[in-house]
């Protein structure tokens, strides 16, 4: 079953990049259809899960130095649901310009918690084991 969905989630990720704008964000539609995928896997209580999404940075937060280093941020989506996005910087640049009201697109593994989730792995895997993940935000992409 893991496999299935590791597969799916792939042909999820190629079939979005290959209908990406001329910009590099994804179709509003998409984004539409992904955020409404996002609040349904958060009202399964689901983790584990690839999503890829849009939304308005609400709060930029300190980083988290335990361990991996993290940067942190809210966003919120149109749907409404928060989801706090822990972008690894010691395996993908940091987002320096980030500020709260900015617009940020994300591809990355959801993890529940009853604040909305977190979204994780928006970078490459250096051992190759994740679908490699991604931040865009003012027509550059972070990963």
């Amino acid at each position: 079953m893991k496999r299935f969905l590791i597969i799916a989630a792939f042909f999820a990720v190629a079939y979005l990049w290959g209908n990406q704008s001329e910009d590099g964000s994804a179709p509003a539609e998409v984004a539409n259809s992904s955020s409404r995928i996002t609040a349904a896997v958060f009202d399964r209580g689901n983790s584990g899960s690839l999503v890829q999404g849009s939304g308005v940075v609400i709060r930029v937060l300190s980083d988290d130095n335990d361990g991996s280093r993290h940067q942190r941020f809210i966003v919120q989506l149109q749907t409404g649901q928060t989801l706090l996005i822990a972008h690894n910087i010691d395996l993908a640049p940091r987002i320096a310009s980030l500020r709260k009201g900015d617009t940020v697109s994300f591809n990355g593994e959801y993890e529940w918690n009853d604040k909305g989730g977190v979204i994780h792995w928006t970078h490459h895997d250096p051992q190759g084991r994740h679908v490699p993940g991604w931040i865009k935000h003012n027509g550059q992409t972070y990963q």
